[in-house]
């Protein structure tokens, strides 16, 4: 999927690229796999705003996302390629040889009329095919992967993402993620082969604060511009520093920028043999 730049009629414009759906389905999503999805803004069951930076947005219809694939050694047909509001990858519509209808995440080169399988007997290394990871070649780029067997797919589920399986040994297949990061995961973990559609989406540029209004985000205050009733930051006159504090801190009063807010001895830390490589400040 490309990205499609505007002609630069309005200053806003300018600066705004979009992603190119000329190789999407244009149709409507399937009814029996859609739902309501209501708008909470960021608040509670009390009305309280517990997530900061939520409101408005588009109207949107939730589709039903099959993150297990466990309709094993049923072959399904690609039906269609469509655009989904919830997600910045595409998905897919799966028509089951036994009648049954879902969406999957469409991964890169996944095609209408294409054939997809789960399977946890007979492999076959085609792009949209779903296995436990032990039954998968090492070296193999793999999205929508199970942290635990039986759980659905958790990890690599956006847009261009993929997990390189490095090797199966013992309980664990060992993984390199996005980040860099490797970690094991059970080698019966099912996981499907290829990369998650729309690579180019990390390209796009917004071009305006109006785009993000449209996808639910409202806009993000500095604190420093804030009264001192609102911010540790806020107070003091024209374009005042934050103040004799060690370090920035967030809404809350807690440190934030630079600090290791990871919960200390974690019960995946054992699991995780090398961290994400993170660039120095």
């Amino acid at each position: 999927m490309a990205i499609r730049v505007y002609k630069p009629t309005t200053p806003a414009r300018r600066k705004t690229s979009i992603l190119d759906h000329s190789d999407l389905n244009k149709v409507r999503p399937l009814k029996s796999l859609s739902r309501c999805k209501k708008k909470r803004s960021g608040r509670n069951n009390q009305g309280r705003i517990t997530v900061r930076h939520q409101g408005g947005g588009a109207k949107r219809l939730l589709r039903v996302i099959d993150f297990k694939q466990e309709k094993y050694d049923i072959p399904g047909r690609v039906a269609s390629i469509e655009y989904d509001p919830n997600r910045n990858a595409s998905i897919a519509l799966v028509h089951y040889f036994d009648g049954d209808k879902r969406y999957i995440i469409a991964p890169v080169g996944l095609r209408v009329d294409s054939q997809i399988v789960s399977s946890v007997k007979n492999f076959q290394l085609r792009i949209g095919n779903r296995f436990p990871l032990e039954m998968i070649p090492a070296g193999t780029l793999v999205h929508n992967v199970e942290i635990e067997p039986g759980k659905g797919g958790k990890i690599a589920r956006s847009a261009g993402s993929g997990i390189t399986l490095m090797d199966v040994e013992g309980k664990y297949a060992q993984l390199k993620m996005p980040s860099g990061e490797i970690r094991l995961v059970p080698r019966g973990s099912f996981a499907s082969i290829g990369q998650v559609s729309n690579v180019d989406y990390k390209n796009i540029r917004w071009g305006k604060a109006g785009r993000m209004r449209h996808l639910g985000i409202r806009p993000t205050v500095r604190g420093k511009v804030m009264n001192p009733v609102d911010h540790p930051h806020g107070g003091g006159e024209g374009k005042n520093p934050i103040g004799l504090k060690k370090g920035p801190k967030n809404i809350y009063g807690k440190k934030a920028l630079g600090v290791k807010t990871r919960r200390a001895y974690r019960v995946s830390d054992k699991l995780i043999i090398s961290r994400r490589k993170t660039g120095k400040r």
